[in-house]
C-alpha cells in the first residue's frame, strides 16, 4: 500500500453492515474503501460498491473470493432489503405524483411564499432517515436527532414537488423545524402532566392530531368539564353500542366469563370481570375483594352474581386463575350450574410450568450467564451502540406476556443472534473498547465464546419454544384458541421427547407439564375443541383414543339436556367423523381460553374504589368502562407488529434482564443516556416467519 494512503478511522455513525468489512483511507481528496478479506481497493462507488463485492454479486465490483459464507449471506441480504426500499420508495413517490390536486395547492401557495411553512420535496420526505444513498454516511444530525444529508435544505415551490393537507384530506409532508416544533408542544404537554411517553403509541393519538389539524385555527378545544361531562356521556354510548352488538349474540354462540384478580401499589385487591365471545371482548365491572378475598364463599358468590347478571344460560365456561380459593369456587360454581364449565387460566398454567423449568438447577444457572451479558451491554451506551450495530439493530432481550415467558423467549433471542454477539466480541472494536477490558467485559468474551453455555442455550430453546408457542396461542388477541391448545400441550411433550429421548430424561419436564396441566388435560371443553377442529381430527392417524371420544360426548351431554336433540347432534358427529359434515363446530373453537390480557390503569382504579361520592362514584366508573373498553378495543385491533423490547411498559418485565449492579456507580458520572443510537427503522427483527398455529398442524397425530 502506498504511503500516501492516510487511514480513516470508521465512526459509529455508519450504520450499514457493510463498514465492519472493510477500512477506509484517504488519497488526497479522495476516500477509498479497502477489503479486509481481499485487500482490493476501491477508489470510487462508496459503501455499495463493497458490499457488492462481499456479496458476490456481479455488475459494479469483482467478487471477493475470500470473503466467509457468513459475511457473503449478510451482504445479499442487506442488498435485498435496499431493493425493496427503493421500490417502494419510488412506488409512493409515483403515487403523490399522480395526485391531480397538488398542482393546485401549490399554485395556491405562490401566492404567500412567507406563510411561515417550510416545504419539501417528496422525494426527501418518505424516508428522511434512510440510508440507502453513500451520501447519508456523510450527513449530519439535527437537534432532534435525524440525519440531514449536505444536499438537504428548505424545499421551495419553484424547485420541490410539495404535498400539503387540504380540505378533502391530501397528506401534509412539513419540514424538519416544523415537525421539531410540533414535537416540543407534545414532549412538554406529555411531561407537564406525567404521562407514559408509551402514550403516543396509541391507537388514537394519530387520529387526534389529525383532527386537531383539520380544524385549524377555528379549533376550539374542550375544558376539563367538557371531557368530565357530555363528551364523557358521548363516550360512553358509543362504546355501549358496540358492547350491545356483542351482547346481542351470546344467546346464540354462548360466552365465557373471565376473571382476573391483581394488587395495586396501595395494596388493595382488584377483580376485573371480561366477557369473550366470538364478537369480541368487553369490559364488564371491576370489584374491590380487599376485605373478602379470604373470605370462603366470597370468590364462589361473585362468580355466582356475576353469572346470573350476564345470563345462566349465556355462560359457558368461567375462567379464573389456578389459586386454591377460585379452584373451590369455580368447582362449586359448576355444581350449581350444570350446563357451564370452570376453566383455570391457560396462560397462568403455562407459566407456572416455565417457572418450574426455570427452578431447575442447570437451567437457572444458564439464565443467569446469559442475563450477565445483557446486563452488561444494556447499562454501557458505547456497548449497546456496538451491540445493535453487529444485530442490524436487534435487541438481544425480548419481552414475553410475564416474566417466565420473557426468560426463555431471551434465551432463544440470543441464540437467534449467537454468530453476531460473537463476531462483536471478536471484532477489533471490542478490542479497542475500553470496556471490554473490564472484568465483566473479559467474563462477556469468555462467554460468547463457550460452545458448552450456547449448547445449553439451545438445548434450553428446544424444550421451551413449544411451550412458549402454546402460550402465545392462548394470548393471542385476534385468534380464539380453543381448538388448538389440545394439540399445543400434546406437540410440546412429544417434541421435549423427541429432545431428550431417554425416558428418564424427558419424564421430568413431563411430569411438571402434568402436574400443572391436568385441570385443563381432562377438561371436555377443551377435548371437543380438539375433536371439532377438522386441522387435527382428519390427521390423526388410526382411531381416536377413547378419552377423546368420551369427552365429546361428555361435552354434548353438559350443553344439552334434550335427549331427543343430544340424538341428532351425535348423528351429526358421525357424518363429521366420516368427512361427510362440518358439525357446526365453529363457534366453540372460538371460545376464549384465557384471562384476557389487558392494560391495567392502577391510578383510575385506585381513584374509583376510593372516592366516597355518590354522584364522582358513577362517573369515574362510567370513565373505567370506556377506558378499558377502549383499551380492549385497541388490542384486538392492532397490528401484530413487534413492539420495540425496551419500552416504558416492558420495563418492570424486563428488569432482571437489564438492571445494573454495583459497578454502574462507579462509572455513574461517566454514563450518558443520550449516547444511546437511537432506534434504527431498517432493523430486520429476529422471530418466527410462520404462525404456531401451522406449526401445531404440522404432520399427524
Amino acid at each position: 500500500m502506498g504511503s500516501d494512503l492516510e487511514a480513516i478511522p470508521i465512526t459509529s455513525q455508519k450504520h450499514d453492515p457493510a463498514w465492519k468489512h472493510c477500512q477506509m483511507f484517504k488519497n488526497g481528496e479522495r476516500v477509498q474503501l479497502k477489503c479486509v478479506y481481499c485487500g482490493k481497493i476501491f477508489k470510487g462507488g462508496g459503501i455499495h460498491r463493497i458490499k457488492e463485492h462481499l456479496a458476490g454479486q456481479k455488475g459494479n465490483a469483482a467478487t471477493c473470493l475470500q470473503v466467509p459464507p457468513d459475511v457473503r449471506l449478510l451482504m445479499q441480504q442487506s442488498l435485498d432489503g435496499v431493493v425493496v426500499k427503493k421500490r417502494k420508495k419510488q412506488q409512493i413517490a409515483e403515487e403523490m405524483t399522480n395526485l391531480n390536486p397538488v398542482s393546485r395547492e401549490v399554485e395556491v401557495f405562490d401566492d404567500d411564499v412567507n406563510t411561515g411553512m417550510e416545504l419539501i420535496g417528496v422525494s426527501d420526505a418518505i424516508d428522511p432517515s434512510s440510508s440507502l444513498s453513500d451520501s447519508g454516511e456523510d450527513g449530519t444530525r439535527n437537534k432532534g436527532g435525524e440525519k440531514r444529508g449536505r444536499g438537504r435544505g428548505r424545499g421551495s415551490v419553484a424547485n420541490a414537488k410539495a404535498v400539503v393537507t387540504t380540505s378533502i384530506g391530501m397528506p401534509l409532508l412539513v419540514a424538519k423545524r416544523t415537525n421539531e416544533h410540533i414535537h416540543m408542544a407534545i414532549r412538554r404537554f406529555l411531561y407537564d402532566i406525567g404521562a407514559s411517553l408509551d402514550a403516543v403509541s396509541s391507537a388514537y393519538f394519530q387520529p387526534m392530531v389529525e383532527a386537531i389539524a383539520l380544524g385549524g385555527s377555528e379549533v376550539v378545544l374542550p375544558s376539563c368539564h367538557d371531557l368530565r361531562g357530555w363528551v364523557l356521556n358521548n363516550s360512553v354510548e358509543e362504546v355501549k353500542n358496540d358492547v350491545d352488538k356483542q351482547m346481542a349474540t351470546w344467546s346464540r354462540t354462548g360466552c365465557s366469563v373471565l376473571v382476573d384478580q391483581w394488587n395495586t401499589v396501595m395494596g388493595r385487591t382488584l377483580i376485573s370481570i371480561f366477557v369473550y365471545c366470538p364478537e369480541g371482548v368487553m369490559f364488564l365491572k371491576s370489584v374491590d375483594a380487599s376485605d373478602i378475598i379470604n373470605l370462603p364463599d366470597a370468590p364462589y358468590e361473585l362468580l355466582k352474581q356475576v353469572v346470573e347478571e350476564i345470563g345462566v344460560g349465556h355462560v359457558l365456561q368461567v375462567i379464573t386463575r389456578m389459586e386454591e380459593q377460585y379452584i373451590f369456587a369455580g368447582r362449586r360454581l359448576a355444581g350449581t350450574f350444570p350446563n357451564l364449565y370452570w376453566a383455570p387460566c391457560a396462560v397462568h398454567c403455562l407459566d407456572l410450568i416455565l417457572e418450574d423449568f426455570a427452578k431447575l438447577e442447570w437451567i437457572n444457572s444458564v439464565i443467569e450467564q446469559a442475563r450477565s451479558i445483557t446486563r452488561f451491554v444494556y447499562n454501557h451506551s458505547v456497548v449497546l451502540n456496538m451491540m445493535k450495530r453487529f444485530t442490524f439493530g436487534n435487541d438481544i432481550v425480548e419481552p414475553g406476556i410475564n416474566r417466565f415467558s420473557t426468560n426463555f423467549g431471551t434465551l432463544k433471542r440470543m441464540v437467534d443472534l449467537k454468530h453476531n454477539l460473537q463476531a462483536m466480541v471478536t471484532s477489533q472494536e471490542w478490542v479497542d473498547c475500553p470496556y471490554s477490558k473490564k472484568p465483566e467485559g473479559l467474563e462477556i468474551l469468555d462467554l460468547v465464546s463457550d460452545k458448552s453455555f450456547w449448547s445449553s442455550c439451545v438445548l434450553i430453546t428446544h424444550l421451551t419454544n413449544p411451550l412458549l408457542q402454546v402460550l402465545r396461542l392462548v394470548g393471542s388477541k385476534t385468534r380464539p384458541a380453543m381448538g388448538y391448545i389440545y394439540a399445543g400441550i400434546y406437540r410440546a411433550k412429544e417434541a421435549i421427547k423427541k429432545e431428550l429421548i431417554k425416558r428418564e430424561e424427558y419424564i421430568v419436564y413431563w411430569n411438571t407439564i402434568d402436574h400443572w396441566w391436568h385441570q385443563h388435560w381432562n377438561l371436555p371443553l377443551h377435548v371437543a375443541g380438539f375433536y371439532l377442529n377438522p386441522k387435527f381430527f382428519y390427521s390423526f392417524e388410526g382411531d381416536i383414543p377413547s378419552e377423546i371420544r368420551s369427552g365429546m360426548y361428555d361435552f354434548i351431554e353438559k350443553f344439552v339436556p334434550d335427549l331427543s336433540v343430544q340424538d341428532t347432534i351425535i348423528k351429526e358427529v358421525n357424518s363429521y367423523k366420516n368427512a361427510a359434515g362440518d358439525f357446526g363446530g365453529k363457534w366453540l373453537l372460538e371460545l376464549g381460553t384465557l384471562c384476557f390480557l389487558h392494560k391495567r390503569s392502577q391510578i383510575l382504579f385506585e381513584q374509583l374504589h376510593d372516592t366516597r361520592n355518590c354522584l364522582e362514584r358513577h362517573r369515574l366508573s362510567d370513565l373505567m368502562f370506556v377506558q378499558c373498553n377502549l383499551r380492549i378495543r385497541k388490542m384486538v385491533n392492532k397490528n401484530e407488529e413487534q413492539d420495540p423490547p425496551i419500552s416504558c411498559d416492558s420495563n418492570s418485565i424486563l428488569e432482571d434482564w437489564v438492571k445494573g449492579n454495583e459497578v454502574c456507580s462507579d462509572d455513574f458520572e461517566t454514563l450518558n443516556w443520550m449516547a444511546v443510537d437511537p432506534p434504527s427503522d431498517d432493523a430486520r427483527l429476529w422471530g418466527n416467519s410462520h404462525s404456531e398455529v401451522e406449526d401445531l398442524g404440522a404432520g399427524a397425530y
